[in-house]
């Protein structure tokens, strides 16, 4: 089949290439020459594990093919898959600007019968838009041409989103047409070779359905974080409790682990979306706002634990930062804690000395450069490098190398044995034993 992808970041680019892989001639648009000219180089900009490879292979055989515009030949296909970014507003409320933008360039486009997949995350409603800014378009054109606009939501995780995409949990069609149908269903059955996940329903229903799915995994996770910080006044060790809790099949031991709130491009944006939604409709989302609340605070938690034990000010003292992208498999820091974390030390008077296996890159151009020009930041290019002569060590992120470390080589290297641990990875028996002073997130 022949597909058009519009936007190459996160979504666009997964889900281009995924297509592609399996047998498809697609074309990914992004108005962003440089982009453009970086992919077909081979020179992806995002980090996602197994991308690189899938992208480079099926750009060289043919079947994924790159461009700056809807009025290149190339991108001329009968399915569209509009995938840019929908960015909050001050108001918290969804960003529909690139959307709208690129329903109307295919309204411009289009000659014969096509499929309009919204596969951004956009709030309930959006199909409508895109339907009525694809109609005008045609209208001034004074042209008749058929088409469908359906819902596809990605339930993409970053770092695992090439995984998720080639083996789905569930593939959500929002549609009312039975053409549609039969096209999404025959696009994606080569995903689901065992038994099929796919799930249609109406379109209302398919764009809530992204929003309400990202919303109760952002609210497990807050909900485990204030659980973690009452534990910790309690005298109760939070990991005893997630394992306890966890066991039971109706919780289940996916997003419940405590740490500094969760961050990214997904679930802060989209819970502000919801709650956005709500209010607009004249309804107080309660549980809402206390998820979002809950989370803002919790990025707070590790440098109150770090002036409880240090004091307000920090100058002369040097912290040691484990992990700088919101979580382990991506270079994304957006939202994420350890941004919070680092403005608290900056203006704390700290010396920061960070690593990342991924994220420097992004931590260079997304930093205030500030940080980097009076010597508080120092990026460094291995982990133990971060803790040499160091107050403390503050984990972030928990990446895999982060996990099982040398505690006799790191407390050899630090000034003082402190570890604040804001994603609950050590023992802190273990620790405490071998000399370490150890605060985790409710223990």
């Amino acid at each position: 089949m022949k597909l058009t992808i519009i936007g190459t970041g996160y979504v666009g680019l997964v889900t281009g290439a995924c297509f592609a892989e399996m047998g498809n001639t697609v074309t990914c648009v992004d108005i962003d020459e440089k982009k453009i000219a970086g992919l077909k180089n081979g020179i992806l900009p995002i980090y996602e594990p197994g991308l690189e490879s899938i992208v480079i292979n099926n750009y060289k055989n043919g079947r994924l093919q790159f461009c700056a515009s809807l009025a290149d030949p190339s991108a001329k296909s009968s399915v569209y898959f509009i995938a840019v970014g929908t960015p909050p507003g001050e108001d918290g409320s969804a960003d529909l600007r690139y959307v709208l933008t690129v329903a109307r360039e295919i309204g411009q486009h289009i000659n014969d019968y096509t499929v309009v997949v919204d596969k951004s995350t956009v709030p309930v409603g959006t199909a409508d838009k895109v339907n009525a800014s694809i109609r005008n378009e045609l209208t001034n054109r004074g042209v008749k041409v058929a088409y469908d606009v359906v819902s596809n939501p990605e339930f993409l995780k970053e770092g695992a989103a090439v995984e998720d995409f080639m083996r789905p949990d569930r593939v959500i069609i929002g549609t009312d047409s039975e053409q549609v149908r039969k096209v999404m269903r025959d696009l994606y059955l080569p995903f689901m070779r065992n038994h099929e996940r796919l799930i249609f329903m109406g379109v209302r229903d398919a764009e809530m359905s992204k929003y309400a799915g990202n919303a109760m995994l952002a609210t497990k996770i807050s909900f485990m974080n204030e659980i973690a910080n009452l534990c910790e006044r309690m005298g109760v060790d939070i990991e005893n409790v997630r394992q306890g809790i966890g066991s039971d099949s109706r919780i289940g031991h996916s997003f419940i682990y405590p740490g500094a709130g969760y961050g990214g491009s997904c679930f802060p944006k989209d819970v502000k979306a919801l709650i956005r939604m709500a209010k607009d409709q004249n309804f107080e989302p309660m549980v809402l706002n206390a998820v979002e609340q809950r989370n803002e605070t919790q990025k707070h938690v590790l440098f109150e634990k770090i002036s409880q034990r240090f004091g307000a000010k920090l100058k002369g003292l040097t912290f040691g930062l484990w992990g700088l992208a919101f979580k382990p498999g991506t270079d994304d820091m957006r939202e994420a804690p350890s941004v919070v974390l680092l403005e608290k030390l900056m203006n704390a008077g700290a010396i920061v000395k960070a690593y990342d296996p991924v994220a420097m890159p992004t931590a260079k151009r997304e930093l205030p450069n500030e940080w980097f020009k009076t010597g508080q930041l120092k990026l460094v290019d291995e982990q133990y490098s971060a803790l040499d002569g160091t107050d403390a060590m503050v984990l972030v992120t928990e990446w895999k190398p982060f996990r099982h470390p040398d505690f006799s080589r790191i407390k050899k290297i630090m000034k003082n044995a402190v570890i604040f641990d804001g994603r609950n990875q050590y023992d802190p028996t273990l620790l405490r034993e071998a000399g370490f002073e150890y605060s985790g997130i409710g223990r």
